[in-house]
């Protein structure tokens, strides 16, 4: 039995840049940060007594003889990529809801592979799930996803990450006191909208012509650069909040899709209340809304967006976690006698030997 723990993230600066058709071409960077709302992936090899060969429960249950049965995309192609034939049983929870912008396809990716691969007996660098859940999310599932999350879900933390003309990303953490990260933290605060869309329906509004994004693209980039560069001086952070109100500005004009009148009306009443800035987490759209307010503003700020979910957080620095293994039965004889070998003479033989020893004991 194995039971993965992966975060999921929030991401300030540079979205948008991380999208191979754009990086591949001027490069990209993001500054993300994993949080304290994990995805959780429990799996095990199935032991050969049901009529089904395998089973995944996630918003749904799936139980199926092949791989070629299997209607989840990232299920059915980590068990294809990581070539595993034998039948296994797959549980998901998260503790967040699914498309709301906080990387939970990704961190579900990124944990799910994560934990087959300790079920083999195998223990992946950070690089390589990020690496891997990216080709497998772009090339094998074909979704129009970028390759912040998978990152930021395999390395946790507080990071600067760059994505190179080459295909390679680095990863970089950000330098600073406990006490500024702690304060960063006080100054932020998330809210769950209750819109529900899927990221790739939105990224694809503006992916697909994003060289035609590249003003909005490189100041996005750009204000990587200004926000790092504040948060390693010694000023006051409320021009953290200034840079995340202009980074919404430019990205909310990518596409009529990364927002909508309902999600304005909250940011306003927010603004109102004391915010100084925010953004809608992930494409846009919908899902949750992130939001810079100084401490003594907060109260006013919830009272203002009173119909929506807060929901507290704190940054989280481990990234994807293996949090338990346990050695399953060896159920190799049941598969074997239900594939048609008889292996009745082995099995008594065993249990002779075994009654041998217990009464050798007495």
């Amino acid at each position: 039995m194995i039971i993965s723990r992966t975060p999921y993230r929030i991401s300030f600066f540079g979205g948008g840049t991380d999208y191979p058709g754009w990086y591949e071409k001027h490069g990209g960077a993001v500054l993300a940060t994993g949080i304290d709302k994990y995805c959780y992936i429990t799996c095990r090899y199935l032991p050969p007594f049901f009529e089904h060969k395998s089973r995944f429960v996630y918003s749904k249950i799936e139980n199926c003889q092949g791989i070629e049965d299997i209607n989840h995309p990232a299920i059915r192609e980590v068990l294809r990529y990581l070539k595993i034939e034998r039948g296994v049983e797959v549980h998901h929870d998260g503790d967040l809801p699914a498309r709301s912008g906080m990387g939970s396809s990704s961190s579900f990716t990124v944990g799910l592979l994560h934990a087959l691969y300790a079920l083999k007996g195998i223990m992946p660098t950070k690089h390589q799930l990020a690496m891997e859940s990216i080709d497998i999310e772009q090339n094998m599932i074909r979704e129009t996803v970028g390759s912040q999350d998978q990152a930021t879900a395999a390395y946790g933390g507080f990071n600067h990450i760059q994505f190179l003309t080459n295909g390679e990303i680095s990863v970089r953490p950000v330098i600073m006191s406990s006490d500024r990260l702690h304060d960063l933290n006080r100054h932020l605060m998330l809210f769950y909208t209750g819109i529900k869309r899927t990221a790739a329906e939105v990224a694809v509004s503006y992916v697909q012509d994003i060289e035609s994004k590249r003003r909005q693209l490189r100041i996005m980039k750009d204000l990587v650069e200004e926000s790092l560069s504040l948060i390693n001086s010694n000023t006051g952070l409320s021009g953290f909040g200034e840079l995340m109100h202009e980074a919404w500005q430019a990205k909310r004009s990518l596409s009529s899709s990364v927002t909508n009148d309902e999600v304005d009306q909250m940011y306003a009443a927010a603004r109102s209340a004391g915010a100084i800035g925010g953004k809608i987490t992930g494409a846009g759209g919908g899902g949750f809304m992130l939001l810079f307010v100084p401490p003594e503003h907060q109260a006013k700020v919830r009272q203002a967006l009173n119909k929506l979910i807060h929901v507290p957080f704190s940054f989280d620095n481990n990234g994807s976690q293996i949090v338990y293994f346990q050695h399953e039965e060896d159920y190799s004889r049941v598969e074997e006698e239900r594939n048609g070998l008889d292996i009745s003479p082995f099995r008594e033989l065993a249990s002779l030997e075994t009654a041998k020893e217990q009464c050798n004991g007495k």
